[in-house]
């Protein structure tokens, strides 16, 4: 444990945590309380996972390949928005 009272996982723990859930047919709740760890701990894990395989793209399943260009073009989307507001609020910035 940390001097904050949590603790930290290494990511071959939580790699391996995630593959229990997907192999395992056990719930998130059940592969959590197995490992001694929060639902919630193990629920983001499985998301980041998830994430990360579906921008690891392209795949040969369209399904999966569509989800990934969805997700990538949800991300561009964002960031674009972001820098909009970044370039009119410090064009206003300049012009007082």
């Amino acid at each position: 444990m940390t001097g904050s009272g949590m603790r930290t996982f290494t990511d071959e723990f939580k790699r391996e945590a995630v593959r229990l859930v997907q192999t395992s047919g056990r719930t998130v709740g059940q592969v959590a309380a197995d490992l001694g760890i929060g639902h919630s701990t193990l629920g983001k894990w499985l998301t980041r996972h998830r994430e990360a395989d579906l921008l690891a793209g392209p795949h040969e399943d369209t399904a999966k390949e569509l989800a990934r260009l969805r997700k990538e073009n949800e991300i561009l989307r964002a960031e674009r928005d972001l820098l909009k507001k970044a370039t009119a609020f410090f064009a206003k910035e300049t012009s007082r």
